[in-house]
Formats: C-alpha cells, structure tokens, sequence
C-alpha cells in the first residue's frame, strides 16, 4: 500500500510538473527574450539579427534583445546557448559556420548536431569576391591569374577563422587549387578597414557587409557567388558566367534554441520568425543588403535540421583538405 501510495505521488507530481511546463509554453513569451550573435556588433549576421529580432518582438510582445557575444569563430556564443536554460529565453541565430564550426575546431564545448533544437532558416547570403581598389586586375581571371603568380605575397583578409569571410577564402583558394597568404582579424570591422587602406589584397565576404562599399566604389568587385546577377548589383558577374562555378555559395543564417526547449516555444519562434520575414521593412532591408529572406517552408524546424546536416557534410572534406583547423 505504502509503495502504491508513492507511485501514485510520483505520479501526480509528474502531471503537476507536465502541466506547469505546458502552461508556461501556452503563456511564453512572459519576459525579454536574449538573442545571441556569436559575433562582433555591426557585422553582417548581427545585421541580419537585429533587422529580424526587431520584427519577431512586435509579433511576440516582448523585446528580443540582441547580443554579442563573439570570439573563437562563433563558437563560444554558441557554446553558451546550448548550455542554457531550455526556456525559450535564450536563443541563438548563427550562420553557416554553425556546420563548419564541428569540423573547422577539434574541441567544442557541445555536440554541433545534438545540443540544440531548431526554429528555422531566416536567409541565405550571397558572398562577393573583392580586392582592394589598387590591384591591378580588372575581372575575376585577371585576379586568378595575379594569385596564382604572387601567391607568396598575395593577401586575403577574413574576419577570423570560422567567419563566412574564411570559410569563403578557403573556398576560392580551393576553386583556383592555389594556396594564398591568410590575414585573419577580430571581425568584419578591422578586416574591410585594411582592404579599404590596401594593407590587404582580397577578401570574400557577405552582401550584407560589401554592398555599400562596392556601389560606392571603395573597392573593386570580381564576381558574386550566386547562379544569378544581384538586383542591387547589377554590374558585377557571377562566379558562374566568371568561370569559376565551384566558388557558387551562400551563407545562410538559422535560430536555434538549447536542447531541451518544448516543441511549443520553438512553434512559437518559427510562426513568429515567419511573420518577421514578411515584414515589408525586413524585406525591403534585406533586398538593399542583397539577400532575400528564406520562405515559410524553410523558416522551420525541419528545414534547419536538414540544413545543418547536410551542410556538415558537404564542408567536411573541403576543410579537411584546406588543413585549417582550429584548437
């Protein structure tokens, strides 16, 4: 009887506890919600972020506040969100380094594939291929053929490593099968400055960051790393049409909750990120910055899921042959 008693109490404590959470879910968002960007303020992905984050706290009722927390390539915000409480008050947007990210470094503080939950993919970034406005080349065969000869001496700045400006230098240097110098920085910020200052030969980096300088002339533009000319930069060529179709990549950008968080907060993230990416001033910022927001099949827990799984896949072996790892 006595044992009956207690399975019935544990019983009940455990209803008690199920409905607590499902109430909590039901009621969420009831405060403030912490958006980490695992890089510096000011960079493209905390464009991104901020643009999204200010629409997603209109739809949900609660300020989504954003916040940096950079260093070791996004790995350590990273590495916050996925031991924090699984509340749905912590969430994460990261890019595409978050799949880099579990082969680029050989110590992480979490399992890439099994330390989050998923609310959906927000955008994908085309990348643009550019030097400083001095080099003496004037299109992107012109720019391989001086690499290729100066490789010794050749720069190509990034914003650190596991940043989309090094994940994409690898892929150019991988594309022309010519190993170049490296200049990794402490962001987007000091990296553009020097190749602005010609201290720095190349750099690959977002539309998010470049669009401005290219259509104000700052730097020279080879190419970008989509199928298809930009709207917002029509005079610059494809990778494709330049005749380096290997080099055709985007940087997309997810949000992630820690393991644990309900199904029903991260249902409510995902409608709400949805929302957000029909805003007509995301949307239009976004087209200035040159990127589109993902569809409403793609902002989804599923999406991102299959996203990441496959994108580990595919950068593995191109990481693995670059050597470039990180500790």
């Amino acid at each position: 009887m006595k044992i009956l008693k207690t399975v019935t109490g544990l019983a009940a404590a455990a209803a008690v506890s199920l409905f607590a959470l499902s109430a909590s879910a039901q009621n969420y968002p009831e405060r403030n919600i912490t958006m980490v960007v695992p890089f510096s303020a000011g960079g493209p992905t905390d464009t991104v972020a901020r643009l999204v984050a200010e629409s997603m706290s209109k739809d949900l009722g609660q300020q989504i506040i954003v916040e940096n927390v950079g260093g070791a390539g996004g790995t350590l915000g990273a590495g916050r969100v996925a031991s924090a409480d699984p509340d749905g008050y912590t969430v994460l947007l990261h890019h595409i380094g978050m799949a880099t990210s579990a082969t680029l470094y050989r110590k992480l503080a979490y399992d890439t594939l099994n330390a989050f939950e998923y609310v959906g993919l927000v955008t994908e970034v085309p990348m643009t291929i550019l030097s400083r406005k001095t080099l003496e080349t004037t299109d992107l065969k012109s720019l391989i053929d001086y690499a290729k000869a100066n490789k010794d001496k050749v720069t190509v700045a990034n914003a650190g490593i596991g940043a989309a400006s090094h994940l994409c230098g690898m892929l150019f240097m991988s594309a022309i099968e010519t190993p170049l110098v490296t200049v990794p920085y402490k962001g987007t910020g000091p990296a553009m400055t020097d190749l602005l200052g010609g201290q720095v030969d190349i750099m690959c980096d977002q539309t998010t960051n470049t669009t401005k300088q290219i259509q104000g002339g700052t730097v020279k533009a080879y190419a970008v790393t989509t199928a298809k000319r930009l709207d917002v930069l029509p005079d610059v060529p494809t990778v494709v049409e330049a005749g380096l179709p290997k080099l055709e990549v985007g940087i997309w950008h997810g949000i992630y909750t820690p393991k644990g968080t309900s199904a029903e907060i991260n249902e409510k993230l995902s409608k709400s990120l949805q929302a957000a990416l029909k805003d007509e001033n995301v949307v239009a910022r976004f087209a200035e910055l040159g990127t589109t927001p993902s569809s409403e099949s793609d902002a989804t827990p599923a999406a991102l899921k299959a996203k990441l799984e496959s994108e580990i896949a595919r950068w593995k072996p191109v990481i693995e042959a670059a050597g470039q790892y990180a500790d």
